[in-house]
């Protein structure tokens, strides 16, 4: 079982972020976290990255779901969405399947509500 789904895009990285951003939110997640992976590399050892971010994005009444089903579950929350630029300028966009992360967790309280949100994950990352 793969960890992720991913799809190429063919915009520039910002115009990706933001495509990537909206498509999320009409699926009720939001953005909680970005992270800039090259920037805080090249600040903390000086080396140069390709652009990469990730997104930290959360779906309220999901993420409610499993907090209640699960209350450590937090640990693996929000659920990441990658978007780096690939050295071909080609942009990838890959997000967590989050029933292959919420197996280590052994609680079947928690497989409903993994399976939805990663359909709804699926479904993002096949329509951008």
């Amino acid at each position: 079982m793969s960890y992720h789904f991913s799809r190429r895009l063919d915009m520039p990285f910002e115009a990706a972020i933001a495509h990537v951003t909206q498509e999320l939110g009409k699926l009720g997640f939001g953005i909680l976290t970005e992270i800039d992976v090259s920037a805080t590399l090249k600040k903390k050892l000086d080396v140069d990255f390709h652009p990469y971010r990730i997104l930290g994005a959360c779906n309220p009444q999901f993420a409610y779901q499993a907090l209640s089903a699960e209350d450590k579950i937090g640990t693996m929350l929000p659920c990441n969405v990658i978007v780096q630029q690939l050295d071909d300028g080609v942009v990838e966009v890959s997000a967590v399947d989050p029933v292959a992360s919420m197996q280590a967790v052994h609680n079947p309280a928690l497989e409903p509500v993994a399976g939805k949100v990663r359909d709804l994950l699926k479904d993002c990352i096949a329509k951008l």
